[in-house]
């Protein structure tokens, strides 16, 4: 069938149309993969100069008025993390506060790739793998936001996808979009 006939789930119109298998380059929408901005009315970037996911996913998706970030962890571009040392012989010390503070500037790069900032949050969810840690993320917290900041959700996870990491967020923030016109 061509695209604008009938078929047996209703019309399909050009644009509904199936365009077949997609090159591994392009990104879920078809489109090549742009790491400079988050600009369409759905479109999912991952940003350039920053931890790649570990995985086919984007950091980063815009959706109307609200830009998504996915988890976001301390993980630097080179792969290593901070708050994350191990000495000579291979003890390793992990420092919440450190993560912590590392995830929030993770997560205002990540949002400045979308034009938006740490201001324009209005809901993150952390992770952390020990409620132990709760006191100091908490304390790093309060250096970026007080109680006209996003709402929060904090849970306990067994495990993260290092063993390295102690914490991770994902945010939501608004950042509505310009209206032509001036309107």
């Amino acid at each position: 069938m061509t695209a604008g006939s009938e078929t047996a789930s209703g019309p399909r119109g050009a644009r509904d149309a199936d365009p077949g298998p997609r090159p591994a380059a392009a990104g879920a929408s078809g489109r090549p993969s742009d790491a400079r901005a988050v600009a369409g009315p759905s479109d999912a970037r991952v940003v350039a100069g920053t931890a790649r996911p570990r995985g086919r996913f984007p950091q980063v998706r815009r959706a109307g008025d609200f830009v998504h970030v996915s988890g976001t962890s301390s993980r630097r571009p080179d792969n290593t993390f901070a708050g994350a040392e191990a000495d000579e012989l291979g003890t390793t010390s992990l420092d919440i506060r450190a993560q912590t503070r590392a995830v929030i500037e993770n997560l205002g790069t990540l949002l400045a790739a979308a034009g938006a900032g740490l201001s324009d949050l209005v809901s993150v969810t952390t992770y952390l793998v020990s409620m132990n840690d709760f006191g100091g993320y908490n304390e790093v917290w309060a250096e970026f936001f007080d109680e006209t900041g996003p709402t929060r959700t904090t849970v306990a996870v067994h495990q993260l996808p290092h063993p390295l990491l102690l914490i991770e967020m994902q945010a939501i923030a608004y950042v509505p979009r310009r209206r032509e016109g001036g309107s």
